[in-house]
C-alpha cells in the first residue's frame, strides 16, 4: 500500500512542482493549504498596499493550489493556523522588534507553522506517514543538508527543527535546481508554471515594512547619530524600525558619504549610524549564540563554516559549546551580524546545528551600542 503523503501546497511554483513528483514516486498524495494570516483581525493596515485589492493575493493563492490540484486530480485539504501563527511566529517578532533585536520569521514559520502546527493536523487528521513541503533542503536520515541549488538552498530556516521533524519530513527538490523546476511545470502546463516566487514576510507577503511596524509598535522619534564623531546628522521614526547594515530609508541626502546603521540605543532613542570610512564599527569577529539546537553531533571540528544570515557565503569559523544551550562561534572580520539573527554551522553541506545570535564581539569587546 502506498504510503501516504501530506504536502504544503503554497500555491508557487514550487510546491506544485513537488506533487507531481511524489506522485511519480508512488505516493498516495494529498495537498494541505494554510491560511496564517488574516489583514483585517490582525490590524494589518499601515504599509499594506494589497488591503483594498478585491481578492487578496492569500486568496489567489489558494485557488492557484486547487488549480494545480485539479490539474494532477489529487485532493487539497485547506486549514486555518492564524491564530498559532500569530501567537508562535508574529508576537516573538514584534518583541524583538521592541527590544531592538532583528528575529528572522521564516524560522520560527518552520519550527512552530509548517513543521509543527501542519504536520501534527497531517498526522493527526489526516493519517500521514509523511509531509513534504517545497523547501530546497535534503533529509538523510533526519539529518539536514544543503540542497543541490545552493543558489536556492534553505537549509538555513530549517536549522532549527529537530531530528524527528526531519525524519518525518520530505523534500522533493533536494536534487533539482529551479530552473529546472520551471522546466518541468512548464512542460505539465501547470498553472503556476511562469508564477513568481512569492517575497516578503513569511505568509504575510510584501509590506513596506517600516509603516507595517507601525501597526504594532508605536513611532518614537529620535536622533540619528554619527557614532564616529557624535555629530546629530538626521531624525527618525523609531530606532527599533531599523537594523544593522540597514542603507536605505534613513533620509539622510546631502552628505559626501552614504550611512549605513550600525547600533542603536532605545532606551534614548537614538540610532547610530557611520559611512565607509569607518566599517570597523560595523565588523565582528565573535558573538554568542543562544537555543542552540544540535543536529549532527558526528561532525569535523577543523571544517566547520557559519552563515550569519541567508544568501550569505560560507564563513569558516571556530565553535565552543557553553553552558545552558549556548555557543560560542570565532570567525574572521564580518560585516552586519545582527542580534536576534540565527548562526547556523555546517560541515561541507551538512547542518551540525543552529543557534540565536545574542552578543557580538569585536578585537575583545563587546560591542553594546548593538
Amino acid at each position: 500500500m502506498a504510503k501516504k503523503v501530506i504536502l504544503g501546497m503554497s500555491g508557487g511554483v514550487d510546491s506544485s512542482v513537488c506533487a507531481y513528483l511524489l506522485l511519480e514516486q508512488g505516493y498516495d498524495v494529498e495537498g494541505l493549504f494554510m491560511r496564517n494570516w488574516d489583514s483585517m483581525l490582525n490590524n494589518d493596515f499601515l504599509g499594506n498596499e494589497d488591503i483594498s485589492k478585491d481578492i487578496c493575493p492569500q486568496e489567489q493563492d489558494y485557488l492557484d493550489a486547487l488549480a494545480v490540484a485539479n490539474q494532477l486530480n489529487i485532493k487539497l485539504h485547506r486549514i486555518d493556523f492564524v491564530k498559532e501563527y500569530w501567537e508562535n511566529v508574529f508576537q516573538y517578532l514584534i518583541e524583538e522588534y521592541k527590544v531592538g533585536r532583528t528575529p528572522n520569521p521564516d524560522i520560527f514559520c518552520n519550527k512552530y507553522i509548517k513543521f509543527k502546527a501542519f504536520a501534527d493536523y497531517a498526522f493527526n487528521q489526516l493519517n500521514a506517514d509523511y509531509i513534504a513541503m517545497g523547501h530546497y533542503a535534503k533529509t538523510i536520515n533526519g539529518y539536514l543538508y544543503k540542497a543541490k541549488d545552493e543558489t536556492k538552498d534553505q537549509s538555513y530556516f530549517l536549522a532549527q527543527l529537530s531530528n524527528e521533524q526531519l525524519s518525518k519530513s520530505l523534500f522533493p527538490l533536494a536534487n533539482l535546481r529551479k530552473d529546472e523546476v520551471r522546466e518541468i511545470a512548464a512542460k505539465l502546463n501547470l498553472a503556476t508554471a511562469s508564477k513568481k516566487d512569492s517575497t516578503g514576510i513569511c505568509f504575510i507577503g510584501e509590506r513596506r515594512f517600516t509603516k507595517f511596524l507601525e501597526n504594532y509598535i508605536p513611532a518614537q522619534p529620535g536622533n540619528i547619530i554619527d557614532i564616529h564623531n557624535k555629530k546629530i546628522v538626521g531624525k527618525h521614526n523609531g530606532a527599533m524600525y531599523y537594523t544593522i547594515g540597514q542603507r536605505k530609508g534613513l533620509n539622510l541626502g546631502g552628505y559626501e558619504k552614504p550611512y549605513f546603521v550600525v547600533g542603536h540605543d532605545l532606551k534614548n532613542k537614538v540610532i547610530y549610524v557611520t559611512n565607509a570610512d569607518h566599517k570597523e564599527y560595523l565588523l565582528s569577529d565573535k558573538l554568542i549564540a543562544i537555543n542552540w539546537n544540535w543536529l549532527a553531533k558526528d561532525y569535523d571540528k577543523n571544517n566547520l563554516t557559519a552563515k550569519f544570515r541567508y544568501r550569505q557565503n560560507d564563513i569558516k569559523c571556530k565553535i565552543k559549546i557553553l553552558d545552558n544551550n549556548a555557543i560560542e562561534v570565532i570567525y574572521a572580520d564580518t560585516e552586519a551580524v545582527t542580534p536576534g539573527q540565527e548562526v547556523v554551522i555546517y560541515d561541507n553541506d551538512k547542518v551540525v546545528g543552529a543557534a540565536i545570535i545574542d552578543q557580538i564581539f569585536y578585537q575583545g569587546q563587546k560591542k553594546d551600542y548593538l
